[in-house]
């Protein structure tokens, strides 16, 4: 509601916090575990988290009725490239077809991150010799990959459209799958790995503003969360799956062409997303010729 002409910047901002997170609070967390304990460190952190967000949800608030940022032109709105297609609640949301495609390309890109995450100390070890502690290190690292694919990304939405994002997620990550096996170069490996975490974190990133685009803001919230139940499912089915695949064909390196396979789906999915998006704006624009022509 505050940056309705930058929907991807505010959801990349709010939610690369989640990204960051690892990167951060991890060593602080090792440190507490270390100076005073187990059970004290879950009274400090719980304590802190507390007081932290009940301050940030008394600064929240919604702008006043009619607000609008500077320099933001509300009759650009009639643009229909620029409006959202629909204005409507969570359970006729859940009627619509690309809701279910939102679903899908979500459930994949989480499930394959997730394993891949899972997977990266073993795989930094097997593939390219890193050792125990410098593997550690690099899914440490990771963590700013993945918070700041979350606002690079979601940013980049803004300009270049929530569906051309996602078909680039999946089409980088089905190359990168498939090379990542037959690296050699530690290099090379950590760039990847990081290219792949940014796809990671900004496919969830861009979600909320997708959703604001697909079926307005009027229950924005709602859909979110019948959305995110991609997200639950997909960290349940990723490391099962990566653990059931490396069992399957004997080690990590191998499973990773059949998560390329799943990014393949997800691709075709958000074609079929990007056709349903042009079709409806179509509907849209013939409809607003009808009613200009009367």
């Amino acid at each position: 509601k505050w940056f309705p002409d930058r929907r991807g910047l505010a959801t990349g901002m709010a939610i690369m916090g989640f990204g960051f997170a690892a990167a951060i609070a991890s060593p602080v967390m090792n440190w507490l575990i270390g100076s005073v304990g187990i059970a004290m460190t879950f009274y400090i952190l719980g304590a802190s988290y507390f007081v932290i967000m009940i301050l940030s949800s008394l600064y929240m608030s919604r702008p006043p009725e009619g607000w609008t940022p500077e320099g933001y032109d509300d009759s650009e709105e009639e643009d229909v490239d620029k409006m959202d297609l629909a204005f409507i609640g969570a359970k006729e949301a859940l009627k619509k077809k690309r809701f279910y495609y939102l679903w899908i390309m979500l459930f994949i890109n989480v499930t394959c991150g997730i394993a891949v995450i899972s997977a990266a100390k073993p795989l930094a070890e097997n593939s390219v010799g890193m050792t125990s502690a410098a593997a550690a290190s690099l899914v440490g690292i990771m963590g700013l990959f993945n918070g700041g694919g979350r606002i690079a990304w979601a940013t980049a939405s803004d300009y270049i459209g929530r569906s051309t994002t996602y078909l680039i997620f999946f089409a980088i990550q089905i190359v990168l799958f498939i090379v990542l096996p037959m690296t050699t170069s530690v290099t090379l490996f950590v760039i990847f790995f990081g290219i792949i975490y940014t796809c990671y974190g900004g496919g969830f990133s861009t979600i909320p503003a997708f959703i604001g685009d697909l079926f307005g803001t009027k229950e924005l919230g709602a859909i979110h969360g019948y959305i995110l139940t991609a997200w639950a499912a997909a960290g349940l089915v990723g490391p099962s799956f990566a653990a059931f695949m490396r069992d399957t064909v004997g080690s990590y390196e191998s499973s990773l062409i059949y998560f390329a396979g799943l990014f393949v789906v997800a691709l075709i999915v958000s074609i079929l997303t990007k056709v349903d998006i042009r079709r409806l704006k179509a509907n849209i624009r013939h409809s607003e010729d009808q009613r200009k022509a009367q």
